[in-house]
């Protein structure tokens, strides 16, 4: 286990997990925090293929740190809001998968850094919201794009506008939440998961994380074809070889 001032890690072969610490702020971004996120993912070991990432203290993260937001000139902001996007991309599209293992708090900022994971699981403490319309500012860390996308942008305006409050099951039916499961089955179930996702063969994970998202932003006929393009280089691989095969022979594959 290493330790920084506002997260632990740890790695157990293909798997690795990244807590967020800050429990007195109830996990809240700080430019600390989201800097030993960045430190963490650009430090993967090559064999991680999996990131399990929740919060301790009974919160996932409650958002942007406000204190640190009143002293933000308007340049200043751009910028700002620009490093959460390159890091959100780090987790999105840097290559593991990362399952997010949800308690309390997944709000504003917290609710941009989970709908950068691949994998969400909520418990029953779980609340998802977009405060910034009630505070006089507006999402800077990718929302509009990832949430908006998720749950459409007429409910995200509402959202924003209201303050509205989803549970974990109201997540679930939103697809803010992949599963939606009992007090303390959160982190469990992310560890079985991952352990599945892990077994996969590298370079579906890979087109997988990859592909979709971006074939989604595509035309019909552009996403089609980029998909023929995928399928191809994927179905080339030794592990597609091994796949197939397994299965003929009506076993599991073992996969590089």
């Amino acid at each position: 286990m290493t330790k920084g001032a506002f997260t632990k890690f740890s790695y157990d072969g293909p798997i690795a997990e990244l807590a967020l610490i800050r429990e007195d702020k109830r996990n809240a971004m700080s430019d600390g925090l989201l800097a030993e996120i960045e430190a963490f993912y650009a430090g993967l070991p090559k064999q991680v293929r999996v990131v399990i990432l929740h919060g301790t203290g009974g919160h996932y993260c409650s958002g942007l740190d406000l204190v640190e937001h009143v002293a933000r000139s308007a340049e200043e902001g751009v910028y700002h809001s620009r490093n959460w996007h390159r890091v959100m991309d780090m987790i999105q599209f840097g290559g593991p998968v990362t399952v997010s293992a949800m308690t309390g708090a997944v709000i504003g900022g917290g609710l941009e850094l989970a709908t950068a994971t691949h994998v969400r699981i909520a418990e029953p403490s779980v609340i998802f919201q977009l405060p910034e319309g009630r505070r006089g500012i507006f999402v800077g860390g990718g929302a509009t794009v990832r949430v908006g996308r998720i749950i459409g942008p007429d409910r995200m305006v509402e959202m924003m506008l209201t303050g509205r409050k989803y549970d974990a099951e109201e997540g679930l039916r939103l697809g803010l939440a992949h599963y939606a499961v009992g007090e303390g089955d959160a982190l469990p179930l992310a560890r079985k998961l991952a352990a599945k996702i892990a077994a996969n063969a590298p370079m579906s994970n890979y087109f997988m994380v990859h592909a979709i998202a971006r074939i989604s932003d595509m035309a019909r006929a552009d996403g089609l074809f980029a998909e023929s393009l995928a399928a191809s280089l994927v179905q080339t691989t030794p592990d597609a070889t091994e796949g197939l095969k397994a299965f003929l022979e009506k076993r599991e594959p073992k996969f590089r």
